[in-house]
């Protein structure tokens, strides 16, 4: 019977530390979500450097999981770490753009036609015209910002569509790189009508099935888009 309390205590330990644990995971995964967007977001932009105990007071949050945070934005090419300077978001070139979007374009242009092949429900045919419905709205009221939210809304429902989840795995990296150079060029861009059509005509394509077409029209419509911002960062000097 004098085990027992002994027993109690080492369970109570363990539980302990698993919840200190997981807390820690969490703490740490939340420092990096904030840092993360943040970065692809442009707040803080190319160039910034933000010293270890400066990002633990912007995040509220101890040194530790934000240093581990640091370390995986690091690992994700976002970062450079200097020892005592903290972390320095790291410039976008032209060329980077254009590696991400040439490997977007093409994936994204393989989950088009297996989307094409099978075709769409009604409900997902639905989700998708809600989107650039979406898209149309946001232009009406010239709100830019709105409309970069539904348009990446839509391209990641159509990877979704596709099935394969390594696919959408490698598209969704890439994806929250390119959305930081689309973020930064956002404003400088003509007012991007036709995205919203090439979107629609997509649709048409999934409905009808033919899946060549869809591939066609997201490859040009991917291609259009990595023109127009690499050779704006090129004019800006990235």
């Amino acid at each position: 019977m004098a085990s027992l309390p002994r027993a109690t205590r080492i369970l109570q330990n363990e539980a302990d530390e698993i919840v200190s644990t997981q807390e820690k995971v969490s703490q740490t995964e939340r420092a990096y979500i904030e840092l993360k967007r943040l970065i692809l977001d442009n707040e803080l932009p190319a160039g910034s450097h933000l010293l270890e105990a400066e990002a633990s007071q912007r995040l509220g949050m101890s040194r530790t999981p934000t240093r581990e945070a640091m370390l995986r934005l690091r690992t994700e090419g976002l970062v450079e770490i200097r020892s005592r300077h903290g972390m320095r978001v790291l410039p976008l070139s032209s060329k980077d753009v254009r590696e991400m979007y040439e490997i977007l374009t093409g994936l994204e242009s393989i989950a088009a036609y297996e989307v094409g092949k099978r075709g769409v429900s009604e409900s997902e045919m639905k989700d998708l015209r809600a989107a650039t419905d979406a898209m149309d709205a946001a232009l009406a009221v010239d709100d830019l910002t709105a409309w970069a939210k539904a348009d990446e809304r839509f391209h990641a429902q159509l990877v979704s569509l596709s099935g394969n989840q390594r696919l959408i795995g490698v598209v969704n990296q890439f994806v929250e790189q390119a959305h930081r150079a689309r973020m930064l060029t956002l404003k400088l861009r003509p007012k991007p009508l036709q995205s919203n059509r090439d979107h629609e005509a997509l649709i048409d394509a999934l409905v009808q099935k033919d899946a060549e077409k869809a591939r066609q029209i997201h490859h040009d419509h991917r291609e259009r888009a990595k023109q127009t911002i690499v050779e704006l960062l090129e004019r800006l000097g990235f």
